[in-house]
């Protein structure tokens, strides 16, 4: 197939979207984790093109920052006061090497369910035919708003229309131009030089291109697609959410094709870049975003949001939100769990229920049971954290880090100021604030000593329920007290029953 690569795929990204209603240029809103031009771009390097030019515009810094960081070796080009898509168009040929010959395919960067696989057939059908112009074609139920596609009586086409150019019965044919063409470069670039700007847009329409070549007796002819969804753009936002579900279906589709266990695919969001393993069995309510990448026989959700995670083999990770995070192999997360940038839980670890890790390096098997904040934190092997457990890593200017050593053991409640290391081996009573380093085998204790103040409630919670409360206690205590003083007093002592003896 080496021999039908295209020598260019131009993408059409100048629009502004007016009906977005956004400061974002429409190009830049995303579905499935990628922008719609990312989208676009995708399915154009799938085809192995020479060349690959974005044509840009509307808000064009962006844009074209973008379009550098999505595919740095595509040409951005410059689309300048003269509007249409024919211009367009043009310009990218400009922005191209000059004499260009072969097959140009012409796409656009608001169609993001359109395939590289479609595009391929597109160029195999037109170098079959030996066409100058191939345009791909869909039929709709309601083709309001697009270009109508005119054919001959041999069925090849004879012309397409714009809906605001198209008379009566023009508006109801039903099959539409899709936009998406491959052209011969030598007929599109002398055909473009003679489109004008004469319809009720003033703009350079590409579709007029068809009628030139059809006027030289050149073949154009249709490529109909079946699916639909490949053909639509996103015009507004009501269709960028109406393609996203779509595209998540797919997404969610090949997922469990490819082995994956989903419970409930309606409320699962997968993101086109995720990876999930065979057998691994996604939970009601799931959101795997960016590049996660997700191993074998692990349980993810219900009720949880990964991005930019990697999460090992029969791993288990419930009620979790996660970024750029590392999980283990057969390592536990959950429930209500927080893991920011920079966590990394090792093998058979656990990070338990309300637990908030950032920059956090938790050792193979090391446990962060709950109800604990680690941040700027190396934890070793096998190590413990009890619950309550506070790693004080800043001082309100500077960051510092805390070390635990392997097989150590944090009592429950205690605060560690960073920075600090505690030894390989040693232990945190419970209650402690560690604010010197502790060496292995010690035990650090920092408790005040405890002090009861007697009658402290009567004198100031005077007439309260606790006071009630403690006025009934000590009276039970007081007359339970008697009666052990009476009994005690009934006996007899233990020399009077040697004596008896």
């Amino acid at each position: 197939m080496s021999d039908l690569r295209p020598t260019a795929v131009i993408v059409l990204a100048a629009g502004e979207g007016t009906r977005m209603k956004s400061t974002t240029p429409k190009v830049l809103h995303t579905i499935g984790g990628r922008s719609l031009v990312a989208h676009a771009i995708r399915a154009a390097r799938g085809t192995s093109p020479q060349h690959l030019a974005v044509v840009v515009r509307h808000e064009r810094d962006r844009v074209a920052e973008h379009v550098r960081q999505v595919d740095p070796e595509a040409v951005v080009a410059d689309q300048d006061d003269v509007k249409g898509t024919g211009r367009a168009v043009e310009c990218a040929l400009e922005a191209l090497p000059a004499g260009l010959d072969g097959t140009v395919v012409v796409t656009y960067g608001d169609v993001p369910l359109l395939t590289s696989e479609t595009l391929e057939g597109l160029v195999a059908a037109h170098h079959a035919a030996g066409n100058a112009v191939t345009v791909i074609t869909a039929t709709l139920e309601d083709p309001t708003g697009y270009g109508r596609v005119i054919r001959d009586a041999e069925g090849s086409v004879a012309g397409i229309v714009e809906q605001k150019d198209a008379d009566e019965q023009q508006r109801a044919i039903r099959e539409v131009n899709s936009g998406l063409y491959a052209f011969d470069a030598a007929v599109l670039r002398e055909a473009l030089s003679e489109v004008g700007t004469d319809n009720a847009q003033g703009e350079k329409y590409l579709t007029d291109v068809v009628a030139i070549a059809r006027g030289r007796g050149l073949a154009v002819r249709a490529h109909l697609v079946a699916d639909l969804w490949q053909t639509e753009g996103v015009n507004d936002k009501v269709q960028l959410a109406r393609l996203g579900a779509e595209l998540n279906r797919r997404t969610v589709e090949q997922a469990m094709r490819d082995g994956a266990i989903v419970i409930d695919p309606a409320t699962t969001w997968l993101d086109a870049d995720v990876t999930i393993g065979p057998d691994t069995v996604v939970r009601p309510g799931t959101q795997i975003l960016g590049a996660s990448t997700i191993g074998r026989d692990c349980v993810i959700g219900p009720d949880t949001t990964l991005t930019d995670v990697e999460v090992g083999d029969g791993a288990s990770v419930v009620r979790t939100q996660a970024e750029l995070a590392e999980i283990g192999p057969g390592a536990s997360v959950g429930p209500f769990s927080y893991l920011r940038p920079g966590t990394r839980l090792g093998a058979q670890g656990k990070i338990g229920g309300f637990v908030e890790t950032k920059n956090a390096d938790i050792g193979a098997g090391a446990k962060v049971p709950h109800l604990t904040y680690c941040g700027d934190a190396t934890i070793g092997e096998g190590a413990n954290i009890g619950a309550g457990t506070i790693f004080a890593n800043y001082d309100g200017v500077t960051k510092g880090h805390t070390n635990v050593g392997a097989h150590s053991f944090v009592g429950s409640n205690s605060v560690i100021v960073a920075p600090r290391t505690i030894a390989d081996g040693a232990y945190v009573a419970a209650g402690s604030a560690v604010v010197s380093d502790v060496g292995p085998g010690q035990l650090a204790v920092t408790r005040a000593q405890q002090r009861n103040v007697d009658g402290w409630v009567a004198r100031r919670r005077a007439g309260t329920k606790t006071d009630d409360a403690a006025r009934t206690a000590q009276a039970a205590q007081a007359a339970t007290s008697s009666e052990s003083t009476e009994t005690t007093q009934g006996q007899p002592t233990t020399e009077t029953k040697d004596a008896r003896r």
